[in-house]
């Protein structure tokens, strides 16, 4: 075990690690995430940097990630702004553009993924030498935590109907939380063209399509700590949506 933590540190450096986090009124979840995620890379001796993409947060988001950067450095915290909330996706792809590593991190910035979990994501990544690693609540020890019966109903059955129509070749399609060699991102958010919920669903999909390799790593996926959920009606019925427009497409 003492060799293969060896192996991790030094192997960290020669491989960098740029962690995507999408902002929109986050201020109260930020510096937590942020400093969760420099004490786990920091233990592990992977060299990293954190990539934070605010949308125009009317919280003072940026603000406080301005001040995370005095904090933790100008080389470690990255701070990436949009004039306004414009997506997922093309949030991935500008901050695909600066991003240095030679693998990227998606994860949300609202404390429901934790940080600890991105050395075995690595490690996964490691021994299979996977294209793509990614989180699953639907394996193993994963699990979800904090989620009323309505929404447990809706991913579980958002997943198996998702399963059954697309034969993905994965777990847990819905996840956010997804560690890709660089490269392969940037060709999967080319391919992809929906947005919102079915944006995940669409990159797992696309990369079984292209003949990418994935790894699952379980997880546990824990509910926001602070401020609202954005999943509701409207979201439900894009997802809907989205998955037949997968299905007669791909």
């Amino acid at each position: 075990m003492a060799s293969r933590r060896g192996n991790a540190k030094t192997g960290g450096q020669s491989d960098k690690y740029s962690v995507l986090l999408p902002t929109y009124n986050e201020r109260e979840n930020l510096p937590l995430i942020v400093w969760l995620l420099v004490k786990y890379f920091g233990e592990s001796g992977y060299n990293y940097e954190i990539i934070v993409i605010d949308d125009g947060s009317p919280d003072g988001t940026l603000q406080i990630a301005e001040q995370l950067q005095k904090i933790y450095g100008a080389d470690k915290i990255l701070l990436r702004p949009r004039a306004k909330k414009l997506g997922l996706g093309t949030a991935y792809i500008h901050g695909i553009k600066h991003a240095s590593g030679n693998f990227v991190i998606i994860m949300d910035a609202d404390l429901s993924h934790h940080p600890k979990f991105i050395p075995q994501f690595i490690e996964k990544q490691k021994e299979g030498g996977y294209d793509m690693v990614s989180g699953t609540r639907y394996r193993g020890d994963g699990g979800v935590y904090g989620w009323d019966l309505r929404r447990k109903l809706i991913s579980r059955g958002a997943n198996f109907v998702t399963q059954v129509l697309l034969r993905p070749g994965a777990s847990d399609l819905t996840g956010s939380f997804r560690l890709y060699k660089k490269e392969v991102l940037e060709k999967l958010v080319e391919q992809c063209v929906s947005k919102g919920y079915v944006f995940q669903m669409e990159m797992i999909v696309r990369a079984r399509q292209l003949g990418f390799t994935i790894g699952e790593v379980p997880i546990s996926f824990v509910d926001r700590v602070y401020g609202e959920s954005k999943l509701g009606g409207n979201e439900i019925v894009s997802f809907l949506k989205g998955l037949l427009t997968l299905f007669a497409t791909t």
